[in-house]
């Protein structure tokens, strides 16, 4: 089973409400179908779906899930696969506080999922 990634950048200054924007605009650059919710207070849920390889692959439902929390010093993101959410906004506060939106995934999806975190996270990684 795949699981989620994090990565921390502690020490960067990161504006979140900036830094979710840009996420969200590359994601759509690349073909993605994009729902965000959330602040920068609280921090923001980035939802990514694509056709193509992935409908096929895995559930048209699942998603690639993107979440940004912390202080502008130690902003933490976290990546992986979850459900697609069509009240995204209703459940973005819950998921940040409380619960898990990542999901573990198979070995159909172990492939995708990591050529496209690994893909999409060392992108992110050059916005900061």
């Amino acid at each position: 089973m795949a699981g989620k990634k994090s990565v921390s950048f502690k020490g960067k200054q990161v504006d979140l409400d900036t830094f979710a924007n840009k996420i969200e605009e590359y994601l759509k650059s690349d073909g993605f179908t994009v729902e965000s919710a959330g602040d920068a207070d609280k921090g923001y849920v980035v939802q990514a779906k694509k056709g193509g390889f992935l409908s096929e692959v895995i559930s048209a439902q699942r998603a690639l899930i993107i979440s940004l929390s912390g202080p502008s010093d130690d902003v933490t993101l976290t990546i992986g696969v979850g459900n697609w959410k069509k009240e995204l906004a209703v459940t973005a506060i819950e998921t940040l506080l409380v619960s898990d939106l990542f999901l573990p995934v198979d070995i159909a999806e172990m492939a995708w999922t990591a050529e496209v975190e690994n893909k999409i996270l060392k992108q992110i990684e050059t916005m900061v």
